[in-house]
């Protein structure tokens, strides 16, 4: 009877032992018997611990394959940078007055933060060596050294403080790792840490999953650069008052047009003192997005694991799933990529033209305060308890529409939260719109239907100045604005 039962149970464990072999990992890149000194910046002593991780992360600065992406293009083998002024030129108007009206272009690899820093016109580091922060891994060291000095010294002063050979140098390994076993840290105590505290969140609490998106977070937000008597004094991320998983847009708007120190350039349109929004990719993906809901990190999707050789490791080359054939979405979904794909471009097509109408219905508010401003100083009477709610509402539509444009998922992190802000945008511009209209009536001026937006005056403006930068780097122009204008009226409507 003790046989009997002994071959079965033998059996059984012989059973559970294949199937456990089936579903267990793959074997991933052991740990080389190298030790890497605390501290240690360059990725190749690194590497010499971990060659295929750093062989990964190398390619972060080769071209992306045309096609890929139909928004999100890059740079491709012929050095060509795609500029999105050109792509939507609501944006040069909007943005006239300060570095990103003469040249904003769509984001290159890792491997290039600090290379398109040294090449983008100098009044995008106008504000100091605080633009350093997320593009070197020098700048929590700089910070902790230089105090006060480290934010507000030239942008080439501090840059020139960062040994020479790497002065060039982007993300490195010691942004996200401890060098003692590789576990992931937030190397950016200075802003994401003082986020983190401000939203209250328990530390202790973070899962590894919470890490694999915070160490992503410690760059792609959106953040302000508060300045006394005109030079920069911190910076930080306008999360006071949100929770976690719930960052919204209309929390951030409220915290940076509290703060007067936040008045970062003037709007030449409006004469306004202006704040800004720049890339709030986990603000936007962690608002209870679908992906974000279901458990999903930052790493799953843009450093999928993939096979080099017998080694499983997560892909270095950070990067959109689009540009890796979709192979990070097929972890979880079934469907082709091409399915996928098209899926994307769906969503992305739809933010986008929202996106453009949101932005042709804010350029005209601007351009409507603009001709109020103009008869003010003519002498001319201006109700202005109209005014002021069009400048209220005018502010809240173009935060908004900045803020959209300013992600770089075109809206595919959270779809349906990217509409809601578009419409909103929209709205607000078209209620600024009418009270415009009224305050101008009043005052006796005859407003026309259409409202010429003078786009070819800020687009040759900011052409001229862009030509003056231009090196050897040919800037592509996929709509031909620089030849023929974009029917504004058609889009605005």
């Amino acid at each position: 009877m003790k046989k009997r039962i002994l071959l079965p149970l033998v059996l059984m464990a012989a059973g559970s032992v294949m199937l456990a072999g089936c579903n267990a990992p793959e074997k991933v890149e052991a740990v080389r018997p190298v030790q890497i000194a605390e501290g240690e910046m360059d990725p190749g002593e690194w590497g010499k611990a971990y060659p295929v991780h750093y062989d990964l992360w190398k390619k972060t600065a080769e071209p992306t394959e045309p096609g890929k992406s139909k928004y999100k293009r890059g740079f491709d083998a012929d050095g060509i940078t795609y500029d999105k002024l050109s792509e939507f030129p609501y944006m040069a108007l909007l943005f006239n007055g300060w570095g990103f009206g003469v040249e904003y272009n769509e984001p290159r690899g890792h491997a290039y933060m600090m290379k398109d820093q040294v090449d983008i016109d100098p009044s995008r580091v106008k504000a100091g060596g605080v633009c350093l922060t997320c593009k070197t891994p020098y700048a929590p060291k700089l910070e902790k050294e230089m105090g006060l000095d480290y934010y507000s010294k030239p942008w080439a002063e501090v840059r020139a403080m960062i040994p020479e050979k790497h002065q060039d140098m982007g993300v490195a390994c010691i942004d996200c790792h401890d060098s003692k076993d590789m576990s992931l840290v937030l190397s950016r105590e200075f802003t994401l840490g003082k986020a983190l505290d401000a939203m209250q969140v328990d530390r202790n609490k973070l899962t590894h999953q919470d890490m694999r998106s915070l160490v992503c977070a410690q760059c792609h937000v959106t953040y302000n650069i508060p300045k006394a008597d005109g030079k920069s004094v911190s910076v930080y991320f306008p999360w006071q008052g949100s929770t976690w998983g719930d960052i919204s847009v209309e929390n951030i708007i409220k915290q940076i047009r509290t703060d007067q120190s936040v008045g970062e350039w003037t709007q030449a349109v409006t004469g306004y003192k202006m704040p800004f929004m720049r890339h709030p990719e986990f603000e936007l993906f962690s608002r209870s997005s679908v992906h974000w809901m279901a458990g999903v990190a930052c790493a799953d999707c843009h450093m999928p694991y993939t096979k080099v050789g017998s080694n499983k490791v997560s892909d270095h080359r950070v990067t959109s799933p689009l540009k890796n054939d979709l192979k990070a979405c097929q972890q979880c979904h079934t469907e082709t990529p091409e399915w996928l794909r098209n899926q994307v471009t769906a969503i992305q097509d739809r933010v986008a033209s929202m996106m453009i109408r949101s932005g042709y219905a804010t350029a005209t508010a601007a351009k409507l305060i603009e001709k109020v401003h103009g008869l003010q100083a003519q002498g001319k009477e201006i109700d202005q308890q109209l005014y002021a709610q069009a400048k209220d509402f005018y502010m809240e539509a173009f935060l908004r529409s900045l803020y959209i444009g300013a992600e770089n998922s075109v809206g595919f992190h959270n779809p349906t939260e990217a509409m809601r802000i578009l419409g909103d945008s929209t709205g607000f511009a078209m209620k600024a719109e009418a009270l415009l209209r009224q305050a101008l009536t009043k005052a006796g001026e005859d407003v026309p239907l259409m409202v010429d937006l003078e786009l070819d005056k800020y687009l040759t403006e900011r052409g001229k100045k862009k030509l003056m930068l231009q090196k050897d780097v040919e800037f592509k122009d996929p709509f031909g604005v620089q030849d023929k204008l974009v029917n504004v009226e058609l889009i605005s409507k």
